[in-house]
């Protein structure tokens, strides 16, 4: 629509009220009757469920993604992740409910259009916006009157009324009049069978009163709850303080690993012992360092804003520093244990690593700690291999690009007798850690997968870090 278009409609219509204006009874009517057509750019980790979700709640779904490949194979029922199943794709299909799509003009048809890309961090930790302008702009070319526009994806406080709206407004349709704006952080926990993105309530902020209205009355459908906050900001930092309590919460619990190793007391044991209190204690676990794409990422967000308003983050700064040291911690552990039991250099040693997705049960590896710990063996001069029966080949990552394309090992009896020592990362069910235990010469735990298995019969083969 040309500016000039929009300027003269809008001249034509000064007098008539917001929401007769644009129709906010009847799209709200639309939204509560299961009527409404809803778009969400991005088919990844939060799309996808959010998807079948809106499908599953009788809505029609047109989902866009720029990745051709995953397009072609959700329209032909296959999913591209491990913890969504293809059963519920290929059901959605069948009912006329889902469509993917590569072409962004098909999101003109929605009413609603929810916007799930990544937000990353930028070589200096600053954050990487690339995702969310480059969708506000393409949404610009088909934006039209009466459309719901939410973000979803995780980013700082002002996103959304700075960065997004903006770009939006160069249209010359202007929120809260032409178009709605909101914003709705995802929740997706992959893998988390107990909480699916049905049952999960949703924090809802809209860009004025008519906005909350829409976001709510079409959240409400989706999923078990939709929580009313104040502002877009609000919403913003709502997500941003979840992952930094988790963050700072983990660092925390990392820190008191390193002491109380050093005090030869189990951090695991205090930690169960801790979380039988009723009141005033949330257990948190130690680990080999954090993954994943919110944890490591989001609490970073917010220090870059901070920093631009002159405020030190040093709690939150102090937690980054302290899980992302876990790794070297990982792999000094595993040469000391080499050292102390065999009297073996960890340079020329053959490791095994035990899981490389960033947790268990999924096949997601964004921002995994077990590529950190294989370049750090790999420059003390081990022969590192590893196994994930998630990931046969290890997909190109930003950080870690020489290792893409090494392959995973076979999980054979007669292999695993080869290696001087097998460090479990990453603690999928689906490994055999009986098998594990039995034929390997030295497990170095980072999850206290093994301990209870090991038993008088394998203690002796078994370490903690």
């Amino acid at each position: 629509m040309g500016l000039s278009a929009v300027a003269q409609r809008r001249d034509q219509s000064e007098t008539i009220p917001v929401g007769a204006r644009v129709g906010i009874e009847s799209l709200i009517s639309r939204f509560e009757r299961q009527e409404a057509i809803i778009g969400i750019v991005g088919l990844g980790y939060v799309g996808l469920p959010l998807s079948l979700c809106a499908c599953e709640a009788n809505y029609r779904v047109i989902g866009f993604d720029i990745d051709v490949s995953r397009v072609r194979d959700l329209n032909n029922a296959q999913s591209p992740l491990r913890h969504v199943g293809g059963d519920r794709i290929g059901t959605a299909l069948r009912d006329g409910r889902f469509a993917a799509t590569a072409d962004p003009k098909r999101l003109a048809e929605a009413d609603a259009i929810l916007i799930c890309v990544p937000t990353p961090l930028g070589p200096h930790r600053e954050p990487d916006l690339s995702f969310v302008v480059g969708t506000a702009r393409m949404l610009a070319e088909i934006l039209r009157p009466g459309q719901l526009i939410v973000l979803e994806s995780t980013t700082y406080p002002g996103t959304t009324r700075d960065i997004l709206k903006p770009i939006l407004e160069e249209t010359g349709l202007r929120s809260g009049i032409d178009y709605f704006l909101a914003y709705s952080p995802e929740r997706e926990d992959p893998g988390n069978s107990d909480f699916a993105t049905a049952q999960i309530p949703k924090i809802v902020a809209g860009d004025g009163e008519e906005a909350l209205r829409l976001a709510s009355a079409l959240y409400s459908r989706l999923v078990a709850r939709a929580v009313h906050v104040s502002s877009l900001e609000t919403a913003e930092a709502v997500k941003l303080t979840e992952n930094i309590f988790r963050a700072v919460n983990i660092a925390l619990v990392n820190e008191l690993k390193l002491v109380f190793a050093a005090l030869d007391v189990d951090i695991f044991e205090v930690v169960e012992a801790a979380k039988t209190k009723p009141f005033g204690y949330m257990p948190f676990y130690p680990g080999p360092g954090l993954g994943g794409h919110c944890i490591p990422v989001d609490p970073f967000y917010l220090t870059w804003k901070a920093r631009e308003l002159g405020i030190a983050t040093r709690f939150i700064e102090l937690a980054g520093e302290i899980n992302t040291s876990m790794p070297r911690y990982v792999v000094d552990r595993v040469r000391e244990e080499l050292d102390s039991r065999f009297g073996k250099a960890l340079s020329g040693a053959r490791i095994l690593i035990i899981g490389i997705a960033y947790k268990k049960n999924v096949d997601d590896m964004r921002e995994s700690p077990a590529l950190a710990i294989i370049e750090g063996l790999d420059r003390a001069g081990a022969r590192v291999d590893y196994f994930d029966p998630h990931f046969p080949v290890i997909p190109i990552t930003r950080k870690h690009s020489a290792l893409a394309g090494k392959a995973s090992v076979p999980f054979e009896t007669y292999l695993l007798a080869r290696y001087d020592a097998a460090v479990i990362v990453t603690d999928h069910d689906a490994i055999d850690y009986e098998t594990l235990l039995r034929y390997s010469k030295l497990i170095v735990d980072t999850r206290n997968r093994v301990t209870k298995l090991a038993g008088s019969e394998y203690g002796h083969v078994v370490a903690k870090a």
